[in-house]
């Protein structure tokens, strides 16, 4: 019995893991430093972290606009540009970003892949 529900807590994990997957693939699109990099001139840059953590260290040339106010600055946001979206890893912020732009009518969405950690560009320092 025990393991019955071992097994059914594990496939509800997955199905939840991979419903999230899908639902961010829909969103957004990941990309790596070379593409990312490519879009940067074309597409707004945003970082999603927190002021001090921008602060710190950013990519150059990124807006600092944290994931809780996004929807307080969404008009400093253009739809018909690519937005351009990283965090430290891609983690829940960037995600929860992503997922919010595209209900907000955004169609061109793209995340750094493994974020600011694997970041090889330039970047600013404080």
């Amino acid at each position: 019995m025990i393991t019955w529900i071992l097994w059914a807590l594990i496939l509800a994990m997955v199905a939840w893991m991979g419903y999230n997957y899908l639902r961010i693939r829909r969103a957004a699109k990941i990309v790596d430093n070379t593409e990312f990099e490519a879009l940067i001139r074309k597409g707004q840059l945003i970082d999603v972290r927190d002021p001090a953590e921008f602060h710190r260290k950013h990519i150059l040339g990124a807006r600092n606009i944290p994931s809780n106010q996004l929807k307080s600055s969404l008009a400093a946001l253009r739809k018909d540009k690519p937005v351009l979206l990283y965090e430290n890893q891609r983690g829940q912020r960037v995600t929860n970003a992503a997922l919010y732009l595209k209900k907000q009518g955004f169609s061109e969405i793209y995340i750094l892949s493994y974020g600011l950690d694997s970041w090889i560009g330039m970047v600013k320092t404080s």
